[in-house]
């Protein structure tokens, strides 16, 4: 892929995520990602997290009103084109957000349904899923699973037999919004993500990097869509400018003491 290269005004993208002190995840990757793809990123925190690569050791959720006036504080100033939502982990605070995003007619939602950190740790609370499905959900343009959020999403087990296109036909027409079923968790040398906009489906695919895999690609793929779609691509060049991009962080990684971390430049770097 080449490198976004911006003029003129820049596009805005808002992410709505927590924060990962380790800077792989959550609202760090988020940022680092918009640069990259040409868009100006603005954030509305919703959870700070004690973590690192290895894991999560505490969480403490912001107060859902402090959450509604970051993004009433950024939509005041700028004219957010797309947002991402992450971590959200309670149901008060997905109220709050969906009511900030009806109320402020953002655009271009992509819904990444954070609920377990890489390392197991669990990041939605007990009442967040139904709150997930029923207030956050509709709101999105596109939802963005791994193989676990899929299976939690259509209430049934995603085995590693079943075809990718099928999981993703039954999120969009379940969810009734169009979905991206994330397939790094399959074993094998090409990755495939499968994109149902409720009509067609489409396959995109990448190579898979040798070595250890750095959290924070499931935050770093759902940012690039959304900077994809503030820049007006339409969804299916996004995610395919989104699966590019994150092949070619992972081609880059680097270790950092004993973790490898993803290189959101190295597109740029090359």
């Amino acid at each position: 892929m080449q490198p976004a290269h911006p003029s003129g005004p820049w596009p805005v993208a808002l992410s709505i995520a927590g924060s990962d002190s380790g800077g792989g995840a959550g609202i760090q990757a988020d940022l680092r990602a918009f640069s990259a793809l040409g868009v100006f990123g603005a954030t509305a925190l919703t959870c700070v997290t004690a973590q690192n690569p290895g894991g999560v050791s505490a969480v403490g959720a912001i107060d859902p009103d402090l959450v509604a006036a970051q993004i009433d504080a950024v939509a005041d100033a700028f004219p957010v084109a797309a947002a991402k939502t992450g971590m959200l982990f309670s149901a008060a605070i997905m109220d709050a957000v969906a009511g900030a995003l009806v109320r402020r007619r953002i655009p271009s939602v992509v819904v990444d349904p954070v609920m377990v950190a890489a390392s197991g740790a669990p990041l939605l609370a007990p009442d967040g899923l139904a709150a997930m499905t029923g207030r956050i959900v509709p709101l999105a343009r596109v939802v963005t699973p791994n193989l676990d959020e899929a299976a939690l999403l259509l209430g049934r087990p995603v085995g590693a037999a079943d075809d990718l296109r099928d999981v993703a036909r039954d999120l969009a027409r379940r969810l009734g919004v169009a979905a991206i079923v994330k397939g790094g968790h399959r074993p094998g040398a090409r990755i495939a993500n499968v994109l149902c906009d409720g009509a067609s489906v489409e396959v995109f695919e990448a190579s898979r990097a040798e070595g250890p895999s750095p959290h924070g690609a499931g935050c770093t793929f759902s940012a690039a869509i959304a900077a994809g779609l503030a820049r007006g691509l339409p969804l299916a060049a996004a995610a395919r400018e989104a699966v590019a991009y994150v092949e070619t962080a992972f081609r880059g990684a680097r270790n950092a003491g004993a973790h490898r971390l993803l290189d959101p430049f190295a597109a740029w770097s090359r």
